[in-house]
C-alpha cells in the first residue's frame, strides 16, 4: 500500500508514517486516533493549489503535515 491513497473523497495514510513521525508504534496509532489523542485535518487547495491537499496530525505537541496532489 503505498503511504497516502485517496479513495473517493477520502485519503488513507498509513499508519506506519504516521507513528515514524511521533515515534509510536503503528499498531498504536488507530486507537490513539480513536481516543482523540491524534487528530487530524484535511484542507482542500484553492486557487493555484487546486487540485492538492494538506493532510495535517497532531499528536503530544507535534504536526505531521503532508501536501499532496
Amino acid at each position: 500500500m503505498p503511504a497516502v491513497e485517496r479513495t473517493g473523497g477520502e485519503f488513507v495514510v498509513d499508519a506506519t508514517l504516521i507513528g515514524a513521525a511521533f515515534g509510536i508504534a503503528p499498531d498504536r496509532v488507530q486507537g490513539l486516533m480513536r481516543q482523540g489523542a491524534i487528530t487530524s485535518r484535511c484542507e482542500a487547495g484553492e486557487g493555484e493549489d487546486a487540485g492538492r491537499w494538506r493532510l495535517t496530525f497532531l499528536h503530544a505537541g507535534r504536526a505531521l503535515r503532508l501536501v499532496v496532489d
